[in-house]
């Protein structure tokens, strides 16, 4: 085993606020591991907004931005875990990159519908990222149930296969995970996503609709 093959291993059992203190110092190989740690929670948080008509890339790259920005202002001295702040700081960077999109009827992410309840301060105020650290981050934390109650309509117009995909998608799960447990090929869940995503569309279209009531 080679000294980098080591040191991989070895970083992989450090926790992720140890990681963090070594990428502080420069180390990119522990920010490199935190960023694949993190892989499945930016793909889960991003999904939502692409079931409702986000670009998919776009999105991933925009939560690969909030990530990274979250490995490199966390602070270890907080009492917030490194998983909390990230994923405030992911979600924070998603929430953003829809409400621009949305004036600029040019981007891929204008047509996006946030499936969760923003992060809004007593004010009104959607929380910056760069204001994390004046706050514990633990208190910005929105259950997930929001995402579920967006969807509860869409899961009636869903075939059986479509919910256990839905349900996987939202997880996090790629495109081979879900084809491996659900033990169909992985063009089959593709196409399976893509029916989720119109029906998605549809019924967030039409929902505030008056006249579909």
């Amino acid at each position: 085993m080679s000294i980098d093959e080591i040191q991989c291993v070895s970083y992989e059992t450090l926790s992720d606020e140890r990681l963090c203190a070594l990428a502080h110092a420069g180390d990119r190989d522990a920010e490199e591991i935190l960023v694949k740690r993190y892989n499945r929670l930016v793909r889960t948080l991003a999904r939502p907004y692409y079931l409702a008509g986000g670009d998919s890339d776009d999105l991933i790259q925009e939560g690969m931005i909030g990530l990274i920005y979250g490995v490199r202002e966390f602070d270890g001295k907080k009492s917030a875990s490194f998983h909390t702040f990230a994923e405030v700081c992911i979600r924070n960077r998603l929430y953003s990159a829809v409400r621009a999109a949305a004036r600029d009827k040019h981007m891929p992410l204008n047509q996006s519908v946030p499936l969760e309840i923003p992060f809004f301060d007593s004010h009104g105020f959607l929380f910056d990222a760069a204001l994390i650290s004046q706050t514990n981050p633990e208190d910005l934390l929105i259950s997930r149930e929001g995402v579920l109650d967006a969807l509860s309509g869409v899961r009636r117009q869903l075939s059986e296969f479509e919910a256990e995909i839905l349900g996987y998608y939202l997880d996090g799960l790629t495109i081979r995970e879900m084809a491996d447990a659900v033990s169909r090929s992985p063009k089959s869940v593709d196409n399976a996503v893509q029916r989720i995503r119109r029906k998605a569309a549809r019924h967030l279209t039409t929902s505030g609709d008056p006249s579909n009531g």
